[in-house]
């Protein structure tokens, strides 16, 4: 029973075939229940991940600290502090991770699709903004932290880096775990590394709109907050990293919000919240676990497709003054706009959609 247990673990994290092989022989299901089942399973796996695994996993270890096996938690905490600074130098990304068949079943679910509209030279840098946040940006996760979408075929030379919450990397566990899906933080330090002493072929993708624009997404619902974020366009200048617009149609589609008025308590606390921790509360509900008339965690299964862009040429500017750093970002909103138009009809949205800029 025990090298069962083994065999079907090592499974999940191999191939497809071999997941499917190892259910049918312990259950008597057929072969689209079973796969219905492990889509549901690899969704919900990182739907907890990225609610609760950084807090589960400072508490475990806290409580081991506690115990005859402290010696463990010891050992760890000394390995953190000494790879303290990994992530702002490009984490630690693995490709054996990044290509768990898990990862697959994660796309299919919804299912999601990456759509390639331009090559990248190899000898570039990019900058990636990514619209719009969602909830929990799920389109960005699957298709630029795994290889389910096929981002390194279809972008054959670039490695991209997903940027995220500083916050995450204070985690243990946790942390590890972003970084090898390409996961880093997005903040200045990490940016520069990556985009000045990491050769050429990076991409970094920044959810521009952040915690503010997940605070207005709904179904039905097209609108980016994009005015006033230009510092992705300041950094692109310094380090003459082209811009690339990114839209995920579909992201809004996959969990239902409760949005609070403007001037509301509810609006106030999620905006205390976003001032002083980084991240906004929202209150939000999906689908059951066993049945997708009932609320609960699980998004719905509707369709994200992820178009990628053509690269804007940005010059390498030292100190670019406020005037380059606008005229650079009003081209990169047009760009953005242009790109909407161009795709909208082909994935289920009426020519008259508008995408709102806030």
């Amino acid at each position: 029973k025990v090298n069962l247990t083994f065999d079907f673990f090592f499974s999940l994290l191999g191939t497809g075939s071999n997941i499917l092989s190892a259910l049918q022989d312990l259950f008597w299901l057929s072969k689209s229940k079973v796969e219905k089942q492990l889509q549901i399973i690899s969704v919900l796996q990182w739907v907890l991940t990225f609610l609760v695994m950084g807090i589960a996993c400072t508490l475990i270890l806290m409580y081991i600290l506690c115990t005859d096996c402290w010696a463990i938690a010891a050992l760890y905490l000394a390995w953190l502090v000494f790879d303290w600074n990994t992530p702002k130098k490009g984490g630690r990304r693995s490709q054996w991770v990044r290509n768990w068949a898990i990862w697959r079943y994660f796309r299919d679910y919804f299912p999601i699709r990456l759509v390639k509209t331009h090559n990248l030279l190899t000898t570039r840098n990019y900058i990636f903004g990514y619209h719009p946040h969602g909830i929990m940006g799920l389109g960005a996760f699957c298709n630029f932290s795994t290889e389910a979408t096929g981002v390194s075929q279809k972008f054959p030379g670039i490695r991209p880096y997903l940027a995220t919450l500083a916050g995450n990397f204070r985690m243990p566990i946790l942390r590890d775990y972003l970084m090898s899906g390409g996961i880093c933080p997005v903040n200045r330090d990490s940016i520069d590394y990556i985009l000045s002493k990491n050769g050429s072929g990076n991409a970094i993708i920044i959810v521009v709109g952040g915690a503010a624009e997940s605070l207005n997404c709904t179904p039905g619902k097209n609108s980016v907050t994009l005015k006033n974020r230009k510092g992705f366009v300041k950094l692109a200048l310094r380090h003459g990293a082209d811009l690339v617009p990114v839209y995920s149609f579909g992201e809004n589609e996959v969990y239902k919000q409760v949005i609070f008025e403007e001037g509301s308590w509810g609006r106030w606390v999620q905006k205390k919240f976003q001032k002083h921790i980084g991240f906004a509360p929202c209150i939000f509900h999906g689908r059951g676990l066993f049945s997708s008339n009932t609320w609960g965690l699980l998004p719905y299964s509707k369709p994200i497709t992820t178009v990628v862009g053509e690269p804007i040429t940005i010059p390498k500017i030292d100190n670019p003054s406020q005037k380059e750093v606008d005229f650079y970002h009003s081209m990169y909103v047009d760009s953005l706009i242009k790109l909407f138009d161009k795709y909208k009809s082909k994935f289920g949205l009426p020519e008259t959609e508008v995408l709102e800029v806030n």
